[in-house]
């Protein structure tokens, strides 16, 4: 039978410890009741000691949350534990966290202590907080680095004062998975009043084994895991919290345990979590990044189209992601992918048209980074209402210009039967002598009637969007164009008008 792994938040206060994060108490509230929606176990709100303002912002968050474990940390002094239950001790189920350092590296360095007074110090505080509350959490920090024995001998005391929890926190990142693993295997072997308390793992991501470990913590008797959403939190950062939640939700096979967490709030929990604490999610974020559920390969795409399950092992809706599923049009996609997002967007073209914007399409992804429903637009109606055949197609435009040089315009052409013609004009301006040259490859002279320019998209890689209208006997054609380069789209642009103008006197 699958066991319940309980999921301890530390958003508030080990997540707060964040480099350049600061939360008012309104915002650890707003926060607090989306953990609350999230359904996650334990809230730790904060290190009421530290300051006033954390004091109050627990205290709120204590008369507030009604559905999880209210918990505040202390060191092992006694006013940092008397506070700690001020803070907490109005919410439906309270909780004190208590740690000490027990890594001999931060005994001597960080305490000035010896082994023994450490031990007796944290075993005292650990019934000083028992007083209060029977839901007490102890943590020896540093516990990864620390003597084997001597962990255990701690651990085993403080079981005996009253600690009903014990976390066992790689508080420097420095734990690897298999090691890990042995570690709480010895714990469960050598303690031998072990089985009067939940364990609890924390872990620092120094060196990105975060999720790794915690997972392997929980398959050596682990059965709370201490975690922050989008995994902030002092230095490189805590577990985090959708991925360790998702890892055992979508490996069921493998991993026999579940959560209680409300997996639908995992992606409004993040952006909350990522406005309020001004640290931007990196794109290529584990379950919660932009581009988690976004695929560029076309490879990818196609699959995506046939099967979702053949290129995502997780359902975007299971997380909350609103918009689900997203195909980025870019370089790397193919037809397949480029033919659905047309008709998605509200155009169904011919086989013929959507191959002719394909291609401008793909010339367009080459130069611009990003290519957005907007450039696609531009790029589908300057190609609507094009002859299946055109007579003239554009091979080359390159043009002389400034203000001390008569403009200048090369041209080669492509005719119906795939000759090539070259020529060069001279005009007022680089578009005019881009136009007289085209007249004089096709010996056509139609009234230009209308030039107009305008910016597709925002930024300096933005489409140019040509719209020229011109008049032969009476009746008008219009042509469109976009491309990065204004004069080549107005080339364009005046191409697809002349092919409309001679397929009609066709």
């Amino acid at each position: 039978m699958a066991e319940k792994i309980y999921i301890f938040d530390t958003t508030l206060r080990d997540g707060e410890q964040s480099a350049g994060v600061a939360f008012t108490g309104e915002e650890k509230l707003e926060i607090a009741f989306q953990l609350e929606r999230l359904k996650v176990d334990i809230i730790e709100a904060g290190f009421p000691c530290t300051s006033p303002g954390d004091l109050k912002a627990v205290q709120l968050i204590s008369g507030e949350i009604k559905n999880a474990t209210i918990c505040a940390l202390a060191r092992a002094v006694p006013r940092d534990i008397d506070l700690a239950w001020e803070a907490v001790q109005h919410a439906k189920d309270p909780r004190i966290h208590v740690f000490i350092n027990t890594s001999d590296i931060q005994i001597a360095h960080q305490l000035k202590k010896g082994r023994d007074e450490v031990l007796i110090q944290a075993e005292a505080m650990v019934r000083h907080a028992a007083k209060y509350t029977s839901n007490v959490e102890f943590s020896p920090m540093d516990a990864t680095r620390s003597d084997r024995e001597f962990l255990y001998l701690m651990i085993e005391r403080c079981i005996d004062a009253g600690a009903t929890t014990i976390n066992v926190p790689d508080s420097v990142g420095y734990a690897i998975p298999e090691e890990l693993g042995g570690l709480f295997r010895s714990i469960m072997e050598n303690v031998k009043n072990i089985h009067k308390c939940r364990i609890s793992f924390h872990g620092q991501n120094d060196l990105g084994l975060c999720t790794a470990n915690s997972l392997s913590a929980i398959q050596n008797g682990v059965r709370q895991i201490e975690c922050t959403i989008n995994g902030i939190g002092e230095r490189a950062g805590n577990t985090s919290l959708e991925e360790v939640v998702m890892a055992i939700k979508t490996r069921k096979d493998f991993l026999q345990f579940y959560t209680d967490i409300q997996t639908e709030e995992i992606y409004r929990a993040s952006k909350l979590v990522e406005g309020l604490s001004g640290m931007p999610v990196q794109w290529n974020k584990a379950i919660v990044g932009k581009n988690a559920f976004r695929h560029g390969s076309g490879i990818h795409q196609d699959g995506i189209l046939k099967l979702r399950e053949t290129w995502e092992i997780m359902n975007p809706a299971e997380i909350g992601i609103p918009k689900g599923t997203e195909l980025v049009m870019g370089k790397l996609s193919g037809r397949h992918a480029f033919k659905v997002h047309l008709e998605e967007m509200g155009y169904h073209l011919s086989e013929a048209e959507t191959e002719r914007v394909f291609n401008n399409f793909k010339e367009l992804a080459d130069k611009k980074m990003q290519v957005d429903d907007r450039d696609i637009s531009a790029l589908v109606q300057a190609h609507l209402g094009e002859p299946e055949k055109e007579a003239w197609k554009l091979e080359l435009v390159q043009v002389s210009a400034g203000d001390h040089a008569a403009p200048t315009a090369t041209i080669r052409l492509i005719d119906s039967h795939g000759t090539l013609r070259t020529d060069a004009a001279v005009g007022t301006g680089p578009v005019d002598a881009i136009y007289q040259c085209i007249n004089r490859i096709t010996g056509l002279t139609p009234a230009l009637t209308e030039f107009s320019v305008k910016s597709v998209t925002e930024g300096i890689d933005a489409q140019g969007e040509v719209t020229i209208r011109i008049e032969e006997s009476g009746r008008a054609f219009l042509g469109k164009a976009s491309d990065t380069d204004i004069i080549v789209s107005s080339a364009r642009a005046y191409l697809n008008a002349l092919n409309r103008m001679i397929a009609a006197r066709q």
